[in-house]
């Protein structure tokens, strides 16, 4: 959801804090909702207005297979060991273009892991964990294909594909890594004009650097390209219909599928979702809300912890906030030493996002704790840091992943940018630091980032229906942080055979953290195709 800070995973702490993170959204303009590719199909008419849910649908492709693109349906995978035990790799081709299929392909990059068995092969199972930018292979190898549930491992074949622009498949890359250090340590809450210059001149500079790199790329990375995507390869491994488990942002791309091929749609899971009818900034404030929800919940459990360094039993809830804030200003005006090897110290950028980072997960909520009282008590921010990079995907060496890359390419095509200019973010900082007095002007900034994009935006706020598909199951979490709870309601009333399911509890998605109930329901509903009942809820 946004590109500045776009909060996300970490390889740090607990098997259930990675896979928390490997499934969230990113902030702001990057949690898009958008992705009418005015050159793959479009939603049936425009958006009313800025801050309105839009009222067309996405409409369905026509049912036929147009002969033009007869070569990508029907081409063969050559699979190729992976080098990971257990996976196998291909290279799928698909039209860079769908309106223009003889201009130009584009290669993605395959992975699977065959059924185990016993018992009926069920297809493939397609797995993609959010971002937008996150390694669908990625979470595949380190997640899904050895950690989702031995019976749905046994009789699915386990698959992703990386995103056009992602990972493996053609990635986007905007910066090297000693930029995106000087790119990630901007200061996105600026106190005057020459901090809010700097800050406008980092957002050019990457957009001018993912510009470069990609210029043609770049206009065909959008959601509803890639769910195009998505249904060569269901053809390519011989499913009729598509199953499906998205996380996060991953909702988004499953929901698009389901709304271009309602017929081929098969047992959809959509976990952690995402409203596609609003427009960036009411996405953007949205979320932002959600994480003073999942902020208040940490908050509550922090003082009552012997080890909260931001208050006792006795401070309430928002004097935590306030706490935390003062910290934050601290670290504005005088940064820490974090023992980093390339000399970088702990700003209250990066520090922001190691805390936001901690939220898509209550099992990290011990770590958070002990980083902040390192960074508070010992003036040490190794420990935020060290959070913060591994959200960003910064490896050892000082390289990143191309996950921020994508997340920008992507969400800046998908919808148009929340805010045009500086003088527009003002006006709307009483707005967002009321949606958050700890996160708000910070995010809020962070929103401005496709506002300087090379590329002009193909996509448009709009509902989905999926009129014809089977039953598909919408997963939300009531104090979810990066996708609000609301969203799922919104996603589960437009789809015509929606089905929410809602866990009750923190952090981040609901299948495969701990909840017995949201597991049997949705292992239900995969190995039987037995949707669990609209409006079921589990704690």
């Amino acid at each position: 959801m946004h590109t500045r800070r776009t909060h996300r995973r970490t390889r740090t702490g607990s098997t259930r804090f990675r896979a928390a993170l490997l499934a969230a959204a990113l902030l702001a303009t990057a949690c898009s909702a958008g992705g009418a590719s005015t050159s793959a199909g479009s939603p049936a008419a425009r958006a009313v207005g800025s801050t309105e849910a839009a009222t067309a649908a996405l409409t369905p492709l026509p049912r036929a297979t147009p002969s033009e693109l007869a070569p990508y349906y029907e081409q063969k995978l050559a699979w190729r060991d992976c080098g990971v035990p257990g996976f196998q790799c291909a290279t799928m081709k698909a039209p860079l273009d769908y309106a223009k299929p003889g201009e130009g392909d584009v290669r993605l990059a395959v992975a699977r892991k065959k059924a185990t068995g016993p018992g009926k092969r069920l297809g493939s199972l397609l797995v993609n964990p959010g971002g937008p930018g996150g390694s669908a292979i990625g979470y595949l190898q380190q997640y899904a294909g050895i950690g989702y549930p031995a019976k749905v491992r046994a009789q699915y074949d386990m698959v992703a594909v990386d995103p056009r622009g992602v990972a493996r498949s053609e990635p986007v890359e905007c910066l090297d890594g000693p930029e995106m250090d000087a790119y990630t340590q901007t200061d996105v809450t600026p106190d005057d004009a020459g901090e809010t210059d700097e800050l406008v001149d980092a957002y050019k500079e990457f957009a001018e650097g993912c510009g470069a790199d990609a210029p043609k790329l770049l206009r065909h990375v959008s959601t509803l390209e890639a769910a195009r995507d998505m249904d060569v390869l269901r053809a390519v491994l011989g499913d009729e219909k598509l199953t499906y488990v998205g996380a996060s942002y991953g909702t988004f791309l499953g929901a698009t599928y389901a709304g271009l091929f309602p017929d081929r749609t098969g047992r959809l899971v959509l976990d952690g979702a995402m409203d596609p009818s609003l427009p960036a900034r009411r996405l953007n404030l949205e979320q932002t809300e959600g994480f003073e929800t999942a902020f208040q919940s940490f908050a509550k459990d922090c003082v009552r912890q012997s080890d909260c360094p931001l208050g006792d039993k006795n401070t309430a809830p928002d004097q935590v906030g306030k706490n935390l804030k003062s910290f934050f200003d601290d670290l504005d005006a005088k940064p820490l030493p974090a023992g980093d090897a390339d000399g970088r110290k702990l700003t209250e950028s990066l520090a922001t996002t190691g805390v936001i980072a901690a939220m898509y997960d209550e099992g990290a909520w011990q770590q958070l704790r002990e980083s902040l009282t390192s960074a508070i008590k010992e003036k040490d921010g190794a420990g935020l840091l060290i959070l913060s990079d591994s959200y960003y995907e910064r490896e050892a060496d000082g390289g990143y992943s191309n996950l921020m890359f994508a997340n920008a390419a992507v969400n800046c095509l998908d919808l148009p940018a929340a805010f045009s200019s500086p003088d527009e973010v003002r006006d709307a900082l009483p707005e967002f630091e009321k949606a958050s007095p700890v996160f708000g002007e910070g995010l809020a900034w962070s929103s401005l980032n496709c506002a300087y994009w090379p590329v002009k935006p193909t996509g448009e706020p709009h509902r989905i229906e999926a009129a014809g598909a089977t039953p598909i199951v919408v997963v939300g979490t009531t104090r979810d942080p990066a996708t609000p709870y609301r969203w799922a309601e919104a996603l589960s009333d437009q789809l015509a055979s929606g089905h929410l399911l809602t866990y009750e509890g923190d952090g981040h998605t609901a299948y495969g953290r701990g909840s017995t109930c949201i597991d049997s329901a949705i292992n239900t509903y995969l190995l039987r195709g037995t949707a669990p009942e609209d409006g079921k809820r589990c704690s």
